[in-house]
């Protein structure tokens, strides 16, 4: 798969340049769904239309996509796959916007779409919970909801390290490098401390780091 994983969205020149690099082409001959879901149990119907509109503060379907479709997660299990397997199949991004990454990883799995998402073409391009899903494990720390009969941590394993997004954000002062450090200490796996202008691009089984900010990995 291919993907772009951002801490806040396509926040500076230089994630906007690994975004077209992972697409094979412009943003302006690509078509996208966005994926709001996660959101809702954080913060609800306004904020899914912000993102949605372009209104938020993690530039994603603003960019300038040649045609923009609406994926919402929760729909899917009650509509027959005819009706939306194709388009997401033609799709040249998924875009998966931010929120609770266990509410999202629960729908992911309930409906359907992460069985398919190895088999796509599509670019999956994430914010915050929506990259931090596409790990193995997001550490306690980042956990406000779990499906009834879990206890534990895991998502989709797509890549293997976690991500610690919003490094040292001024609005979140948990989110700094000490704390960082604690999570990733109680990590099976390798993690990505990145701030708000930093995204990590997985293509052909290679991972880079695109900053015009700060991060830090923590090998195991």
């Amino acid at each position: 798969m291919r993907l772009l994983l951002t801490s806040a969205g396509i926040k500076n020149n230089s994630i906007g340049n690994a975004l077209v690099d992972v697409l094979g082409k412009p943003v302006s001959e690509s078509s996208a769904l966005v994926i709001p879901t996660a959101v809702y149990p954080m913060s609800g119907p306004g904020m899914a239309w912000k993102l949605i509109a372009g209104r938020a503060r993690t530039p994603l379907c603003e960019v300038g996509w040649k045609s923009l479709g609406v994926l919402e997660l929760t729909a899917l299990p009650s509509i027959g796959e005819e009706r939306w397997v194709p388009e997401v199949r033609e799709a040249d991004a998924l875009l998966v916007c931010g929120g609770d990454v266990l509410y999202l990883n629960y729908w992911m799995r309930q409906s359907g779409l992460a069985d398919l998402l190895p088999s796509l073409q599509a670019v999956c391009v994430g914010v915050s919970a929506g990259s931090m899903v596409m790990a193995p494990h997001v550490g306690e720390e980042f956990i406000s909801w779990r499906p009834p009969g879990s206890s534990g941590d895991e998502a989709l394993g797509i890549v293997d390290f976690a991500m610690f997004p919003h490094l040292d954000h001024p609005a979140m002062p948990e989110n700094s490098m000490a704390g960082a450090e604690k999570w990733a200490a109680a990590l099976p796996v390798p993690g990505y401390a990145i701030d708000d202008q930093t995204a990590i691009k997985v293509a052909d089984g290679t991972v880079e780091v695109i900053s015009e900010g700060n991060w830090k990995l923590f090998a195991r």
